[in-house]
């Protein structure tokens, strides 16, 4: 299951970034988005959601949340 597929509001854990783009896996890990950790979808927009990542609130695009597995 990925991000995209989270409920609004529901805590989720990350299970896996599954991305062959290592720019965009080293991006999310500085934003505390790796195995492990846990994400809350905040809300969704029409391009993408935004999710509540440690302490921080980011909007991420519909393919970023793809490669998010939880």
């Amino acid at each position: 299951m990925n991000l995209n597929d989270a409920v609004i509001g529901q805590t989720y854990t990350i299970k896996e970034i599954c991305t062959d783009d290592e720019d965009l896996e080293l991006f999310l890990f500085r934003l505390g988005c790796y195995s492990g950790e846990p994400i809350t979808v905040v809300s969704r927009l029409k391009s993408g959601c935004v999710v509540s990542i440690k302490d921080g609130r980011y909007n991420i695009d519909n393919g970023i949340a793809e490669s998010i597995l939880i």
